[in-house]
């Protein structure tokens, strides 16, 4: 068992790291106050190959894999958890469920696209009154000639309002249960029956998040994935690989909180010294490590069993997402303590730490879901 990494991974994440510092890191607060999304950085990260790990280069991908992923994943969140959720809306969710099931023209026609981030992707599976419960949902597309006709709203969609194409799930056959919901890739922009619009949210304040609503929207036959009635199986296929980036991501805002607490308990002074010699935030500052080392080994393994081929890993991958999600609010919370009422100031990261971590215990899969 080697718990080492590869030369090439250190590399990667020495090398996203450096990116993340220098592009991302000291806009972050500006850009999460301003609810500001840097297109221009997340192209810069399609350049980089970051969001084509997963994805063959044949379609515009590097195919350094899921473990690649999630280090590139984790030193985005750690400077961004904003940031980080394009590494499910370009590839994750979208991209991999084009690979694995969608025709050679739509494979040629979207990955290369998404892998560069010149095409912004998403997917769309929450609705109103169908977030956990999954199979409850309304939405619905009507066979008609060569087309298919869309009807229904998705809620809290990452990239919905600036997003190209969505990969969309609905029935074809709602009598059929499970087994009448189908998956399309639906082209959004200039489509008169599609509409977005943005909702506003506590926090990940820097990652567009909208509504979607078709009403009679009109799309190919050609954009179904696959075949009608195999979408509920790829829902939960690409629920397991997006909750992989999550778990990432928490444990990438878990280490921001763990720098961003150490710095500040070696430079505040009270009572005479520095505040990092009083015992009780020791026990803090602690707990957060430990944690942390813990929730970044359990989604490296998960990654790992991804990259021997074990996809349906569903097991280590809802552990590493509970826990990751744990991990990233109890340490935004404890820097919070450490911080005191600084932690409540936008002058110090401490409060976006604290909006952001929260995320991580509700998206891709509440923590109850994974339990």
């Amino acid at each position: 068992m080697d718990f080492s990494l590869s030369e090439e991974l250190v590399i990667l994440r020495d090398t996203v790291r450096r990116f993340a510092e220098k592009e991302i890191a000291p806009h972050a607060d500006k850009w999460d106050e301003e609810h500001h999304w840097p297109r221009d950085v997340i192209l810069k990260m399609g350049e980089m190959g970051l969001f084509g790990a997963i994805i063959p280069e044949e379609y515009g991908g590097t195919g350094m894999g899921w473990l690649a992923f999630a280090i590139a994943t984790e030193e985005i969140a750690r400077a961004s958890s904003s940031l980080r959720v394009a590494f499910n809306m370009q590839t994750a969710g979208t991209g991999v469920a084009i690979l694995l099931h969608g025709t050679e023209e739509q494979k040629k026609k979207y990955l290369p696209g998404l892998c560069s981030g010149e095409l912004i992707g998403c997917f769309a599976i929450t609705e109103a009154d169908a977030a956990s419960d999954v199979m409850s949902m309304k939405t619905t597309a009507r066979k008609d000639g060569d087309s298919y006709v869309l009807n229904g709203s998705k809620i809290w969609i990452s990239n919905a309002q600036f997003a190209d194409l969505a990969l969309v799930y609905a029935y074809t056959n709602k009598e059929a249960g499970p087994k009448g919901m189908s998956a399309f890739i639906v082209e959004l922009k200039g489509n008169p029956g599609i509409t977005t619009c943005a909702l506003d949210k506590m926090g990940t304040r820097s990652s567009p998040t909208g509504e979607i609503v078709f009403e009679e929207a009109r799309i190919p036959a050609s954009a179904l994935l696959d075949k009608e009635g195999r979408g509920a199986a790829y829902v939960f296929e690409c629920l397991n690989r997006t909750r992989v980036s999550c778990a990432a991501g928490g444990v990438g805002v878990a280490q921001a909180c763990l720098d961003a607490a150490t710095k500040y308990c070696n430079e505040r002074k009270q009572f005479g010294q520095e505040i990092g010699q009083f015992q009780m935030n020791q026990d803090m500052i602690a707990q957060m490590a430990v944690e942390v080392e813990a929730a970044r080994l359990l989604v490296y393994k998960s990654a790992w069993q991804k990259d021997q081929g074990n996809l349906g890993n569903t097991l280590e991958t809802s552990m590493a997402k509970y826990f990751a999600g744990e991990v990233a609010q109890r340490a935004s919370h404890m820097t919070m303590k450490i911080y005191g009422s600084y932690g409540y100031s936008p002058e110090y990261p401490a409060a976006r730490f604290y909006r952001d971590a929260v995320l991580y215990q509700i998206v891709e899969g509440t923590a109850n879901i994974q339990k």
